[in-house]
């Protein structure tokens, strides 16, 4: 596992090693570097297989052809004995080197005889071609942005926005739609205008300053040759679990320790179990384990969310095993959310990703490997919409029959998703709809934009999941995560042979008598719990985020009152608000539309904000401030220097005679510090700031304490100026006042105002 990175053009060597320094936590074993006049390549290096001999660049014999290399080809050895068959020389026992033969021997034809995961820039010296490939899955990313008649590209998005000249900008038809639509990595374009991926099984060939791409996997085609001619003989689920465990025994070949990350889900629990079943047997590729298996979980007590049960089954039934979990909480999220947006880089559908960041988190101090179940889903239907288009496929081959039997099959599993639809349909709150809380500009600019998926044909519609839609997303979170922590992460299920081996099947082997996931669960059934074996409730690694976002209203409204949350050109903050009133309030539960707002606004602040230019500073006693007036606007929050600092109101009591004012005001800042440290990076400095009549008098309040009516909206507009200080033409304020003397006496004293107004009297 590495990051590369690298650019066309003129030599650039601290452009290039700028790169590297970006991509240091991919590959912290050490960097390589290709330089010629029209090419410079550069590799981060995880060391995993062949330590001391496989440093990068790699070339061929004659230094014609060069490569860095993100990732690990499992079937390696195989390629390499072939090659050596053709008289091709290896100076290394590293898995890089079949890259630079193998192209040399066949071509671009050999790319998909690849099994592994992999990100490639490869340079033909000799017909001056770069080559940039992806693996058929997508496991391992690779983006790239054209500047000029040039071209950059990384295994990350932040080398490329650190060290091009593009500005970062946002890619408003790529943000509507996971706003709208909930989808997002589902296609070559990113959340940054100007900057995309290449697509799994693709290649960009690179000659002259053009761009060429060719599909050099068939993968996606070849698949669904089985739709309706399937091999009914191989359908054994002794067959499967072979070929299963042939997966997994290729991704522990490692020289460094291999764990495996474990939910308690189906997936992931075989994965468990097949190498359990592997150490016990001595194989030689179960080395990488070591004495005990290493598996490393996330639980939440109490929480519908919790997997411990399943997870705690499994390690009753299996031996040599040493479990860690973790207990991800709301404050910690909230803590550490700006490290997440920026290690994601775009936005994520949900909170889950971060169950899965803490989970590799702790992984790091014990493993540089871990294994993990992503992939089974889409390959065996794993979700329950999967169900309906399995029936409806049987509706229309008019095998009724069949239907009827898994309808009363699959009638518990029916019966909960048609409760989450009927919900769904009931729901008349407006404001609990994404469409209603979007401005109206932005819907009509992308009011054409559609999403649509495969509903009558199962093989389809997961083909489709696996190379476009819901895998690419979580491949993402997951390549991100694991490499934030310098980890190297495995998929045992997406294997090239297992795929096509499952979609030659008949497709009753998928769902059949109302279970998903069937070769898998009966494959396994004696080598799990039957408590996971025969689970419907499917949960991974998500976060009770329900809870959270009810617990954590603190902090959802520091980002939801905002000013540059409210200044966005995207949503309208205000309906925003109301609706998050109408969730604590217990009249409507999507917290992934919240998500979505909040996870856009900080990516926002993270990438694309600090691409403004800053107003001029001077320096005083060694910081910078804006130069006037420091917060002219008496905003609650401002940035300097990509610096947040907020106001918060102190809620102290009545100040009696006597009292102590520092000792009064620091007990409820620690209150605030103990609930606001957590969304910052770094220490807190509070300065008190305030008239001494004011701060005594215990009047502060939270805004989103606050509910301003239609009377507090419409009297604070006509408000011109406030006697004595106070902030009458405030919406908030005047609510307060409403609250404090009554409405009637509010609207006496306007009355009174207006109409003394004329004569000069206040």
């Amino acid at each position: 596992m590495c990051g590369i990175a690298g650019f066309t053009g003129k030599k650039n060597s601290a452009m290039l090693k700028a790169l590297s320094i970006d991509l240091s936590h991919r590959g912290p074993d050490g960097e390589g570097f290709y330089e010629s006049e029209n090419l410079s390549l550069l590799n981060r290096r995880l060391a995993i297989i062949d330590r001391k001999g496989g440093d990068q660049p790699i070339y061929n014999e004659d230094k014609s052809i060069v490569t860095v290399f993100n990732g690990e080809i499992y079937n390696y050895k195989e390629i390499r004995n072939e090659l050596k068959s053709f008289e091709h020389i290896f100076k290394t026992d590293c898995d890089t080197e079949v890259i630079v033969h193998g192209y040399e021997q066949w071509g671009y034809d050999f790319f998909d005889k690849l099994n592994g995961m992999f990100a490639i820039a490869l340079y033909d010296t000799k017909k001056n071609k770069l080559i940039l490939a992806r693996d058929q899955f997508g496991i391992k990313p690779l983006y790239y942005s054209k500047v000029g008649n040039n071209l950059i590209f990384s295994s990350e998005i932040k080398p490329i926005l650190n060290n091009s000249l593009n500005i970062s900008e946002v890619n408003q038809r790529i943000l509507y739609r996971y706003l709208k639509f909930r989808i997002h990595d589902d296609g070559r374009e990113t959340f940054f205008l100007g900057i995309n991926r290449i697509l799994p099984g693709e290649m960009m060939v690179v000659s002259m300053g053009k761009q060429e791409f060719i599909k050099y996997s068939n993968i996606e085609k070849d698949i669904l040759k089985h739709v309706d001619n399937y091999v009914e003989n191989n359908s054994d689920p002794a067959l499967f679990y072979e070929k299963f465990k042939d997966a997994v025994c290729r991704r522990l070949i490692s020289e460094v320790p291999v764990g495996t990350a474990l939910s308690g889900g189906l997936d992931s629990s075989s994965v468990v179990a097949v190498v359990n079943k592997l150490l016990e047997s001595n194989n030689i590729d179960a080395k990488s384990v070591g004495k005990t298996q290493n598996t490393f979980s996330a639980v939440f007590p109490g929480s519908s969310n919790d997997e411990e049960k399943y997870i705690d089954d499994l390690l009753d039934k299996t031996k040599n095993i040493t479990s860690h979990k973790v207990i991800p909480k709301s404050q910690e999220f909230f803590n550490d959310i700006r490290d997440f947006v920026h290690t994601q880089e775009e936005p994520t559908i949900s909170t889950g990703p971060y169950a899965q960041y803490q989970v590799m988190r702790i992984a790091k101090d014990y493993v540089t490997v871990l294994l993990d179940g992503q992939g089974a889903d889409e390959m065996m239907a794993g979700y329950l919409p999967y169900y309906f288009v399995y029936l409806r496929q049987l509706q229309n081959e008019k095998k009724l029959l069949k239907l009827l039997k898994e309808c009363w099959s699959s009638r518990e599993v029916l019966i909960k998703y048609l409760q989450i639809l009927i919900a769904d349909k009931l729901n008349t709150n407006e404001l609990s709809q994404i469409g209603a809380l979007l401005k109206d500009d932005f819907v009509t600019k992308f009011k054409n934009e559609q999403f649509s998926v495969e509903n009558k044909n199962l093989k389809k519609r997961l083909r489709d999941d696996i190379f476009k839609n819901s895998l690419q997303s979580l491949l993402r979170y997951e390549d991100r995560n694991t490499m934030r922590f310098s980890l190297e992460g495995r998929v045992p299920f997406l294997d090239v042979n297992l795929l096509k081996y499952i979609f030659s099947l008949p497709v009753d082997v998928i769902i059949k008598n109302g279970w998903n996931k069937n070769i898998l669960r009966e494959s396994m059934k004696s080598r799990l719990p039957k408590s996971i074996t025969w689970r419907r409730n499917k949960i991974g690694f998500t976060t009770p985020e329900y809870d959270w976002f009810m617990n954590s209203k603190k902090e959802i409204y520091e980002i939801l009152l905002s000013d540059s949350f409210a200044n966005r050109p995207y949503w309208d903050s205000q309906k925003v608000l109301k609706s998050y009133r109408l969730f604590l309030q217990g009249k409507h539960s999507d917290t992934m539309l919240f998500w979505r707002l909040m996870n856009t606004e900080l990516w926002l602040r993270e990438f694309i904000d600090v691409d403004k230019v800053e107003p001029e500073r001077s320096k005083v006693c060694g910081q910078k401030f804006i130069l006037g007036n420091p917060n002219p606007d008496k905003k609650i929050e401002i940035q300097v220097d990509k610096k947040t600092y907020s106001r918060f109101p102190v809620k102290t009591k009545l100040f009696k005679k006597g009292d102590d004012y520092a000792e009064k005001i620091a007990d409820n800042i620690f209150k605030i510090t103990n609930d606001k440290l957590r969304i910052a990076n770094s220490k807190w400095y509070v300065i008190v700031s305030e008239k001494i009549v004011a701060i005594s008098q215990g009047r502060s309040y939270f805004l989103w304490d606050i509910e301003p009516t239609w009377w507090a909206n419409t009297l604070s507009n006509f408000v011109e100026r406030t006697p004595y200080g106070i902030g009458l033409g405030s919406a908030w304020t005047m609510q307060l006042a409403i609250d404090e003397a009554g409405l009637p006496r509010i609207l006496l004293a306007s009355l009174i105002a207006a109409l003394t107004k004329p004569f000069g009297i206040r």
